[in-house]
């Protein structure tokens, strides 16, 4: 079963192909991307783990397509966003004797899909590339949309580019190699998609998350192809985050300062901090009146009963501050004038945009929650 989902870009549009075992099938899906007279050589930028379990397979399949592939291979984690490992990976790119018209694939997490992808955008004023996402949070979110970038010391993502990928193959059997700590972190996003827009969905997904979280084959792609299909519409009416698109990232002010207040550590994933953020998102957006608690319970439940963090005590180790997150949440890059950006929330599957509120209300809910 594979599900394609087109996103509607104009001349950057592109396909999001969703099934099993389609790693057999890029090598053939990407040889119909690349330009008559380019180089047949595909630089393939993973990292150590995707390497070791999947490499081998993705080689073949581009060699069967008539492409050889060439490893570049880094670090695996979060730290390796950064300017040096991107200076690094440029170099070899260019070692490789990268062309404007070659193809570049991307294939891991979001971690290597950011960096890669930004590599690709300013590398020769742009080279395509194509994403092959190996992580659910990858499948369902960074891998869609071509936002790329790098972290710095004040910040994730803070330095990139927009850069549309050529196409997008995510296979979901690849899934089924992955921590269940990973899994629930995409989950996360996948459960976001019914809280922004989807109040159905998220109905869904209460009945059969379940089975999502346990790799039920059918249940995994038709979570990923409906997060991919309301992410590819979203882009569609604002590729560059000017207005609808800010509604991806519910969750996320809140969910990026807690990774910053933690260090970027283990001790809170990306996914379980989108999580925690979602509930916290919730939970202002009752302070302010604009929701019923009932929501807030039903959304704090549906998350805790799938493993996932849901209040501030969650996190391991020392409890990040009020005044600590709010310090990290004043860097956001959303934020505009001075003023937080905040996704904030009528119903499930009822969010907006909002700078009207109040710094004290939010440190109010952190000292509380």
């Amino acid at each position: 079963m594979m599900v394609t989902v087109p996103v509607q870009l104009g001349p950057r549009s592109y396909e999001i192909h969703v099934g099993p075992s389609l790693i057999h099938k890029a090598g053939a899906l990407i040889a119909a991307h690349l330009p008559a007279g380019s180089l047949r050589r595909i630089p393939v930028v993973t990292d150590e783990t995707v390497a070791k379990l999947h490499y081998q397979e993705l080689a073949s399949s581009l060699q069967q397509a008539g492409l050889e592939a060439r490893p570049i291979i880094l670090p695996p984690g979060e730290a390796t966003k950064s300017f040096d490992q991107l200076e690094r990976l440029i170099d070899m790119l260019l070692a490789e004797n990268i062309e404007r018209s070659s193809l570049i694939v991307a294939f891991g997490g979001g971690v290597i899909g950011d960096l890669a992808g930004f590599a690709a955008g300013i590398l020769k004023r742009g080279v395509d590339f194509v994403q092959i996402p190996t992580t659910l949070l990858a499948q369902v979110d960074s891998s869609v949309g071509g936002k790329t970038a790098i972290n710095t010391a004040r910040g994730k993502n803070l330095v990139g580019v927009f850069h549309q990928p050529r196409l997008v193959v995510a296979d979901t059997a690849v899934l089924s190699t992955l921590p269940r700590r990973e899994v629930l972190g995409g989950y996360a996003e996948v459960v976001k998609y019914g809280l922004l827009g989807d109040a159905d969905f998220f109905t869904w997904l209460e009945h059969n998350g379940a089975a999502v979280l346990s790799g039920t084959s059918d249940a995994v792609v038709h979570a990923v192809a409906h997060s991919c299909t309301m992410k590819a519409a979203i882009v569609a009416r604002d590729e560059r985050e000017t207005g609808d698109r800010a509604l991806l990232n519910l969750g996320h002010t809140f969910g990026h300062a807690l990774e910053a207040a933690t260090g970027y550590s283990d001790r809170l994933t990306h996914g379980e901090g989108v999580a925690l953020g979602c509930v916290l998102a919730f939970k202002l957006s009752a302070r302010l009146n604009l929701v019923d608690r009932a929501a807030v319970t039903r959304v704090e439940r549906h998350l805790a009963e799938s493993g996932l963090p849901v209040a501030l005590p969650d996190i391991p180790g020392p409890r990040p501050s009020a005044g600590e997150i709010l310090v990290h949440m004043r860097h956001d890059k959303k934020a505009q004038g001075g003023r937080m950006t905040f996704i904030l929330v009528r119903d499930i599957g009822q969010a907006f945009v909002s700078r009207d509120v109040q710094e004290n209300d939010v440190a109010a809910l952190l000292s509380d929650a």
